[in-house]
Formats: C-alpha cells, structure tokens, sequence
C-alpha cells in the first residue's frame, strides 16, 4: 500500500526521475574525466619519450621492451601496446604544448613536489582542476578520445593547424570515429570555407565569415551510385536517396525543408531546387544543384529564388536567405565576375563524383514501374 502510494506522489516521482539524470550526468562527467586523465598521462609519457631521446639512447627495440615492462608493473592497465607507445610520441610531437601554461612548466608537471615548482606552477592552475585538465585550459584536445586522436595522428602529422581543425570539429559537432574517419578521408580540411561568394559584399559581418564558412569546395559526392552520362534529374533523385550522406556532406545545421519547394511569386510558380534552413546561421538556404559546368546565369536564376524565399518565407528574426550552386565544374574568373553583379549572397562551388557505372549497364536493372508490374502480374 506504501508502495502504491509513493508511486501517486508527483513529488516523489519526480525527485525519482531527477535522481536518475543526476546520476546518468554524474557517470557522463566521469567518463569525461577519466579521458582527460587518459589522453594527459598519454601525451605527458609521449612527452617523456621524446624529452629522453629513448629510440636513439635504447635501440630500435624501445618501444616493445617498455610495453612489456609496463606491463608487467601495470597488469591490469590496457593501452601499452608498442604501437600505441608510438602513438603517444606523435601525440606529443603534433601538439607539444597545450593550453595556458608555458612549456617549461608542463615540463615540470612532474615535480609538482618540488617545493621551488609548487608555487610557480600552482600560480598558472585552475583551482580544483587535475594537471591533465589544466594542460587542456583553452583547448578542446583532451575531450575527444584516444581513437579520435589515433585517426587525426595518421592524417595530420606535421601539420598542427589541420590536426587542431579535426579536433575543434570533432568536439563542437560530436563526431563519431567513424564520421571523423570519413571527413580525414575526403580531406575536409583543405575543402572547407573555399566556395567563391560574395559574401563579403552581401552579407553584414560576422554572418558573411560564418556563411562562408558554411560552404565546401569540391563538394564530394562519392556516396553516390550513379551512371555515367546521368542527367540532373538522376543526380538530385540520387542525392535525396542518399539524404543522410547528403546532409553529411552539406554539413552541421541543415534541416531539409524540401525538393522542388513551390513558390508563389505573381501570377507565376517557382520551384527551388533544394530548400534548407540553417540552425547555426538562422537563415534560408536555397541550393541549386547543376549537373553541368557553371554558367553566368545560373547566378541571375538563383538570385530570383533568394529574393523571393527572403519575401515569401524569411521571418524577422531570421538573417537573409543564401543561395548556394553546386556545378559539375567552373571557371573561376567567370564565377567572380557573375558574382560581382549579383546583390543577393551566393556562393558557388563544384562537386566530385567516382562512382560512375556504364550507361549500358543500367539499362539492365529492372525501374520501380517494371517491378511494380511484376508484382502485379504474379
């Protein structure tokens, strides 16, 4: 009867249920702290390594003599195979001092007992924070995990700026290892922000360097099954098919809001492309999509459905509507040069496709109205 009782309690219930999030909280900044430690005592014997010299003083066999040595005086700890002794040196040699504290004093992390360091050092801690947290003041490098830091060491090495864009990405858009894998492996790095726009012109600051951050150049398209002499149509069917790599691809914050979105403008109907809106940039985006090299007036066509979308749909609140067009190619002076008539925000890129089959090859599959008959017939 008590029992029952508790369970009709509104008070109860929910202190129930705020326990159980507190607690769920509670393991999330655990394991958060527990990384941090990790990927700290990771990157301090990465750090002892190199300071050391420890190839070149103890042979070419190092690394598998200190795994089995750190094995044997931690046997319950994981992570000391010799390749990921390795990975610890590179660790350290691609981001040798982080956050606000000065390198000589991270090299002293390990004499915090030292009466004469104690204070110097302490001067530059946060109170309550571990010397791992510390290292990590100002920076998002400690809150990713070991197998994030593995895939950025492989592709990044000795190029810092690149390695600390992966990590700054991967922390503020909570990327899988697999996502991560996927963005290295297409070289988001080199493609991001590079769109030629007008943003500058069109666009009030900061919204004009978040817009162009926004876009992409090539755009990669590499998800995609498709045949070789494919027209606009089969490219746009092929991209909503593959809506989640779409999006992917496009990047954090668009919400698709339609194909072919209707537009009353006048007495007359137009239909955009691809219709998006940004949460990150608080705006409508029209993306037109060409399954042909770029020509001047696509720029104009474009243009017409900015206005009209900024018009028709762009609320007070929201920033002005940008266009985006996606070309199977350009040429870059004509693409400056559209761009220097159009008043409207509009950014132009290419995209890249390898997965291109025969054309004879589809005339071998079976369409959608061929199976639907068969099924019809049986």
């Amino acid at each position: 009867m008590g029992k029952q009782i508790l369970k009709k309690d509104a008070d109860y219930v929910a202190w129930v249920r705020s326990l159980s999030e507190r607690y769920q909280s509670s393991q999330i900044k655990a394991a958060v702290s527990v990384n941090c430690e990790m990927l700290g005592f990771y990157w301090s014997l990465g750090r002892d390594i190199v300071a050391m010299h420890a190839e070149s003083r103890w042979g070419s066999g190092f690394f598998k003599e200190l795994s089995h040595d750190l094995r044997s005086e931690i046997p319950d700890a994981k992570g000391f195979s010799p390749r990921n002794l390795l990975y610890m040196k590179q660790f350290y040699e691609l981001f040798p001092a982080e956050g606000e504290i000065a390198p000589q004093l991270v090299a002293q992390m390990g004499q915090q007992d030292n009466p004469e360091v104690a204070p110097q050092l302490a001067a530059h801690l946060d109170e309550g924070l571990s010397p791992a947290q510390n290292l990590a003041v100002g920076s998002e490098l400690f809150s990713i995990p070991w197998g994030h830091v593995r895939l950025i060491v492989d592709k990044c090495r000795g190029n810092r700026d690149k390695a600390e864009f992966y990590v700054r990405e991967a922390v503020q858009n909570g990327w899988s290892r697999s996502v991560l894998m996927n963005y290295l492996d297409t070289d988001l790095y080199e493609r991001q922000g590079k769109a030629i726009t007008n943003f500058g012109k069109a666009l009030p600051a900061p919204q004009s360097d978040l817009a162009q951050e926004m876009t992409r150049d090539p755009y990669q398209f590499d998800f995609l099954t498709i045949r070789k002499d494919y027209d606009e149509k089969e490219l746009k069917d092929a991209l909503m098919e593959n809506i989640s790599q779409f999006l992917m691809e496009l990047g954090t914050g668009f919400a698709l809001l339609g194909r072919e979105y209707r537009l009353k403008v006048g007495e007359t109907e137009q239909w955009v492309d691809l219709l998006f809106y940004h949460a990150k940039l608080h705006c409508y985006v029209v993306i037109e999509v060409k399954a042909t090299d770029f020509k001047p007036e696509y720029v104009g066509q474009l243009g017409t459905y900015v206005v009209a979308v900024n018009h028709i749909l762009k609320a007070d609140a929201d920033e002005p509507t940008i266009g985006l067009l996606v070309c199977k190619s350009r040429d870059n002076v004509v693409a400056q040069y559209a761009l220097e008539g159009a008043s409207q925000p509009i950014g132009i890129s290419e995209y890249e496709l390898s997965k291109l089959i025969p054309e004879d090859y589809k005339s071998s599959l079976p369409t959608i109205e061929e199976i639907e008959a068969e099924l019809r017939d049986a």
